[in-house]
């Protein structure tokens, strides 16, 4: 599924998976039990889980192809914490781990295409010393030290 450079379909069926995760993480976190520790770890993996859609939404609209790759690599950095959460939900024994096997197993594959749309994307960035502002900031300094 590409996020850039595909065809408008795959653009907004990302949008909707990662919204569709957002969903899940919320009614998982309505269906936790009611203690402090099950409330402390699930407002984390509901901030983290609803971030990811908002921050694709983002980058969905971004200006430029750098502010895209930034966007993305922070929904890529939400999903990482959010898998970090709902790890620590199972290993904590508060929720089973086949409760939350096909919410773990999105994650993964979200985080397995955003990092697979970063790349891609990076790869058709220019070097940042081919930048006209790093190629002038790069002479400036070549004077100065050779003065």
């Amino acid at each position: 599924m590409k996020a850039q450079g595909g065809g408008k379909n795959e653009k907004i069926d990302l949008r909707q998976r990662t919204k569709d995760f957002a969903l899940r993480v919320i009614r998982m976190f309505a269906s936790l039990p009611k203690n402090a520790v099950a409330e402390i770890l699930g407002r984390q993996v509901l901030r983290s889980g609803t971030a990811v859609g908002a921050n694709y939404r983002e980058a969905f609209r971004a200006r430029s192809k750098a502010e895209f790759i930034s966007k993305c690599g922070d929904s890529l950095r939400e999903l990482e914490e959010s898998a970090y959460w709902l790890e620590l939900l199972v290993d904590a024994g508060i929720v089973a781990s086949e409760q939350l096997s096909l919410l773990l197993q999105e994650c993964d594959e979200l985080i397995a295409i955003f990092v697979a749309i970063t790349k891609h994307n990076k790869q058709k960035l220019p070097p940042s010393h081919d930048h006209p502002k790093s190629a002038s900031r790069i002479r400036k300094a070549r004077r100065f030290f050779t003065s």
